[in-house]
């Protein structure tokens, strides 16, 4: 496929390291006014596509009708880190909606954060399916289910209706015909799919920019469920990750996932981009996303700081030396085609 050199990293003046990847960024006409790489190339969304996954919840109103804070609600988009404030709002969620731990299908997991992790490893704490950073998202599917008259048996099948209908939902947010949507299994065993890089640009462009959606009730859903996302913008992720830092800027929807891919849309810009490191490499998803900010000339430079501040340009050795650095070598080239 074609794709270019995103980020170099040097160690003593010697490149040590590439990242290489293919970058796309639509306009409101959904037309790819930026391009690096083959923006047709046929990337699985991973868990950027918890926002889709979750419309259904927000369709059936569930928040509303069980009286889910905000806080909890935004963990049905979550790739949640375990911290202390996502399991006391997840175990609240799941007495809410009377959820039984163990209908999760998630697999039973420690934190991802290293420090909730190793509190439960020192008091000798069990894995659990609720510490699954997917928990949040399980918890939407099985409630939505019972709203919805589905069964819950199954939920994480392709056949499933709830996941026929996640699948349609992405077909019209992106605009990729369903006979055009690889379908394989994500990490935590639900459906995962896989659409050009350049409709997922538009979907996260839509996001954004909700009013570019004609179903006025998913349009409301994708209104109510992007603002609790920039509301509680540690819940989606934790301090210190780019979701979480993007996302405390209200200007900007986004949310990342394994592998490399990452989604994310700027309501006032009406811009939508996707972007997918082709090693799987998600260390470098600061670096790239603050210099598509800056080429943009985005506005906003606290953002791009934040941005820059989890991950700087200077390798430092574990004494603190300076020891090599890290710089973008791409160009967003507009697309004249």
């Amino acid at each position: 496929m074609n794709s270019e050199v995103l980020v170099e990293e040097t160690r003593a003046n010697l490149l040590e390291n590439i990242h290489s990847g293919v970058v796309c960024g639509v306009n409101d006409s959904k037309e790819a006014i930026y391009q690096v790489g083959n923006i047709q190339h046929n990337t699985y969304f991973r868990s950027a596509a918890k926002p889709i996954q979750a419309l259904p919840a927000f369709l059936s109103k569930i928040d509303l009708k069980y009286g889910l804070t905000d806080r909890e609600a935004a963990l049905f988009t979550a790739s949640h880190r375990g911290e202390t404030y996502h399991i006391k709002a997840l175990e609240t969620m799941k007495e809410k909606l009377a959820i039984d731990e163990n209908e999760l299908f998630c697999p039973y997991s420690y934190p991802l954060n290293a420090e909730p992790k190793e509190a439960m490893l020192r008091q000798n704490l069990e894995k659990r399916r609720l510490f699954h950073n997917c928990s949040g998202k399980h918890m939407g599917f099985i409630a939505t289910c019972r709203e919805m008259g589905y069964p819950t048996e199954g939920y994480w099948n392709i056949d499933h209706p709830l996941q026929q209908l996640i699948l349609k939902t992405l077909s019209y947010l992106s605009e990729t015909p369903l006979s055009e949507i690889h379908v394989g299994v994500d990490g935590c065993g639900v459906p995962v799919f896989a659409i050009p890089l350049h409709n997922m640009a538009i979907t996260s462009l839509k996001l954004a920019c909700p009013d570019l959606i004609e179903d006025l009730e998913l349009r409301e859903a994708v209104e109510r469920m992007t603002t609790m996302m920039n509301n509680e913008f540690n819940m989606v992720a934790s301090e210190n990750f780019i979701c979480s830092v993007l996302l405390q800027d209200r200007n900007i929807v986004a949310k990342g996932g394994a592998k490399g891919v990452y989604c994310f849309g700027l309501k006032k810009e009406r811009l939508g981009f996707a972007l997918k490191v082709l090693d799987g490499s998600e260390d470098v998803w600061p670096n790239v996303i603050a210099a598509i900010l800056e080429q943009i000339d985005y506005e906003n430079k606290e953002t791009i700081a934040n941005i820059r501040s989890l991950r700087p340009s200077i390798i430092k050795s574990d004494g603190g030396i300076e020891v090599g650095s890290i710089r973008e070598v791409f160009a967003l080239t507009p697309n004249t085609k």
